[in-house]
Formats: C-alpha cells, sequence, structure tokens
C-alpha cells in the first residue's frame, strides 16, 4: 500500500523572497478591524489612506462613454498616448516639469509606477536612503529588488523631516538612490522649497545617486508657499523620478492609475519592467484618468478644502487629551501623533504598555477605534490617523480615545 506523503512544510516550498516581505501593517489593522465590524462591533476605522469621497461625476460619465466607445482591448504599455500627452501638460502646468509623452509610463496604480522604479535601479547590495517616518511599503519595495534600506530620521521638532546635512551623512559609496514622499505618508509634512533645494544640492554633488519623489498627496496641501518638486531643480533633473497618480487628489482609488515621470532611459527601463509583470493599464480607467485631468482641478480643491477643515477638527479634539504630541500637517490626510508618553501604563486588566502595537491594540478592543501603529512607518513612538473620514466619525473617534486613555494608569 502507498503512502501519501504529508504536504510540505511551508518555509520548504515558499520562496525565501515571499517569507522575508513583511504585510502591509495598514491592511493588517484594517482587516482587524473588518473582523470586530463582522461582530457587530461599531468600530470608527481610520486606518486606510482612502479619500472617503465619491469619484466626481463627470470621471464616472467619462468611463461610461469609454465602454460605448468601445475601449475595450489591451493598451499600450506605458499607456494611451493621449493619456501621457495630458500627463506631460499638467506636470508643466502644475509642477514646472519638462516632460514628453515617452518619458511617462502609465501603471496601475502609484504603487507600481513605485516598483517599477525601484525595480529598474536598485541592484543587489545597493542603498537606497529613506527618508523616516516613510509609507510602509517603501521598504520592502527595495528588499524585492535586493536592495538594502537606510531608514533616515527626521526630527519631530522639523515635523519629522530629514535635512540636508543628514543626508549628506548618510551616504555612502553604495547608495543608489533616496526616497521620500512630500506632502508625507504618514506625518503629512511638506517640504519647503529651501528644503528641496537643499537636498537637490548634495544629490548634485553624488552623480550615482537618484531621487524617487512620490508626489501623489499633491493636490491635497494646505500651505501657503507653493508646492515645490525637487525635478524643477537643473542639476538633478535628469536624476529624479517623479511618482503621482489620480487615486488621492481625484478619490479614484479603485480605478487603479499611477504614473512616473523619468529621462528616457528610465521610462523605458521601466516600460520594459511593466511589460513582463501587468502589461497595460486598465482601459477604461485610463479614459476615466484623461477625463479627470482635462477635467481641472476643481473637484481636487473642493475636497481639499474639506480635509483642512477635517484637520484642524480634529487637532482641536485631540489637544484636549493629555499625554498626545501633536504636529500640524501641511499636507495630506493624517495625523500622527507621539504616544509614547503611554508606554509603561497598564491596562484596567494589569496589561503594561509596552510598546505602539499594544496601545493600539487596547484602542481597537477598548475604544472600538482602528489606527495604524507608527513602527510600521519607521517611528515606534507614533499612531498614524487617517481624517478621511466624517465628522462625525473623526469627533466621536476622538471622544472614545479620550476616554480610554484615561483608563491607562
Amino acid at each position: 500500500m502507498s503512502v501519501i506523503a504529508p504536504p510540505p512544510a511551508a518555509s520548504s516550498f515558499l520562496s525565501a523572497r515571499i517569507q522575508h516581505l513583511a504585510e502591509s501593517q495598514t491592511i493588517a489593522m484594517a482587516k482587524r478591524s473588518r473582523e470586530l465590524a463582522a461582530q457587530g462591533v461599531d468600530v470608527v476605522n481610520l486606518t486606510f489612506g482612502e479619500p472617503d469621497f465619491p469619484t466626481p461625476q463627470y470621471v464616472k460619465d467619462a468611463a461610461k462613454r469609454a465602454l460605448d466607445e468601445g475601449f475595450t482591448y489591451y493598451t499600450p504599455v506605458p499607456g494611451f498616448p493621449e493619456l501621457r500627452q495630458a500627463i506631460a501638460d499638467k506636470l508643466r502646468r502644475d509642477n514646472q516639469l519638462d516632460f514628453q509623452p515617452n518619458q511617462i509610463v502609465v501603471s496601475t496604480g502609484a504603487k507600481q509606477a513605485l516598483v517599477n522604479a525601484v525595480l529598474s535601479i536598485v541592484d543587489p547590495g545597493d542603498e537606497v536612503i529613506v527618508f523616516s517616518p516613510f509609507w510602509v511599503s517603501y521598504e520592502e519595495m527595495v528588499k524585492l529588488a535586493e536592495g538594502t534600506p537606510v531608514h533616515l530620521k527626521g526630527a519631530p521638532e522639523n515635523d519629522y523631516k530629514v535635512t540636508a546635512a543628514q543626508l549628506e551623512a548618510a551616504i555612502t559609496p553604495r547608495t543608489k538612490a533616496i526616497l521620500y514622499s512630500s506632502p508625507c505618508n504618514p506625518t503629512g509634512a511638506v517640504f519647503s522649497r529651501a528644503e528641496l533645494e537643499a537636498i537637490a544640492a548634495v544629490v548634485a554633488r553624488h552623480a550615482r545617486i537618484h531621487v524617487i519623489a512620490d508626489e501623489i498627496y499633491e493636490y491635497i496641501y494646505f500651505g501657503q508657499e507653493p508646492l515645490f518638486s525637487i525635478g524643477r531643480v537643473a542639476e538633478i533633473a535628469d536624476r529624479v523620478i517623479t511618482i503621482n497618480g489620480f487615486s488621492k487628489g481625484y478619490a479614484m482609488t479603485g480605478w487603479r492609475v499611477g504614473y512616473l515621470a523619468a529621462r528616457p532611459e528610465i521610462a523605458a527601463a521601466c516600460d520594459k519592467m511593466q511589460s513582463q509583470v501587468t502589461s497595460g493599464t486598465c482601459s477604461v480607467a485610463q479614459r476615466a484618468a484623461l477625463a479627470a485631468l482635462l477635467g481641472g482641478r476643481e473637484t481636487a480643491d473642493e475636497m481639499c478644502a474639506h480635509y483642512l477643515r477635517r484637520r484642524d477638527l480634529l487637532l482641536a479634539k485631540l489637544r484636549d487629551i493629555p499625554g498626545l504630541g501633536l504636529t500640524v500637517p501641511e499636507g495630506a490626510f493624517y495625523l500622527f501623533p507621539d504616544v509614547s508618553a503611554f508606554f509603561g501604563k497598564h491596562t484596567p486588566d494589569g496589561k503594561e504598555i509596552k510598546t505602539v502595537m499594544d496601545l493600539t491594540l487596547f484602542l481597537l478592543s477598548d475604544a472600538h477605534v482602528a489606527l495604524v501603529a507608527g513602527d510600521a512607518f519607521g517611528e515606534p513612538r507614533c499612531v498614524r490617523l487617517s481624517y478621511a473620514a466624517s465628522d462625525e466619525r473623526l469627533v466621536e473617534a476622538a471622544r472614545r480615545m479620550k476616554v480610554s486613555l484615561a483608563k491607562l494608569v
């Protein structure tokens, strides 16, 4: 009688690559929140970086027309020519960046554009300086490319922004790129023109280094000074890869359209990479994205005004909670309070709050408020709250947090 061998342990057939890849803590915390909600618990979920506004009607109408007009076939790998032209026009108009359509690659979300860029320029052993706090996926993308992520931490007193002097001190012969977002996820901090020009001056002295500038939150910006793109600095313009997309500014998260702009050789490399992974982005989504760009910024500016009001509302409520360390973000839709004052305290059932994860789990179970632990973003003293939610839910979240945090002794 033959004996059926038991299935091998996961570690024996899964690649080392996937075993070493961390799950997104944003997604993991949202999953915990949904599990509680499925049990009938009223959870205020402030984990996701997703606009709570609907996609503008004129964008949806364009998608419907695209179906009727037969846009249902494969698309060019780097995107429809007319969309790439519209993106080039947008970059010239809004960012004073001079790109031709052949320097644009449209991808299935800005996340894919980032991965394309990293995989196209990073070799095994290359170091990528990641400005910290950072979006959760940056580190894992660098690891997928077999590069080494180097965290460069901004100081809280500087709104967690890295300085040019810090960057200069962190560069080694193995440094290949720097990677950052502005406006920043998770802090909402925005680099000024002077700060980016100083960083660019450092990069200019190191010919091997490229800059990957994630500007996905560009249209959610509250500052008075015009937003500045580091790609405008002529000395390093050909070494800057600018990342953007439609998810945040146009409330098009589910449409999954992003793009990058870079010098022709890098754009061609990203085109080549994408051709072997997903090929061209969804045809209907691209037509919707084209309509979004051609329709201007009115709806984006309206949403931005709502986010600013919500920011101020939530800040006012959280300032009433003793122990929270708050900074005022200039963009995006997140707050990133320092919660380290609660470390070492104990829950009503005697459990010690040792880490930020302990605190987020306590708030989820006791207050039924879902947040993301800051260690996922490189800052283990903080939590991230998204204020892409209604006024009522934000006020309720702050009320519940105040009650629960007061229980810690």
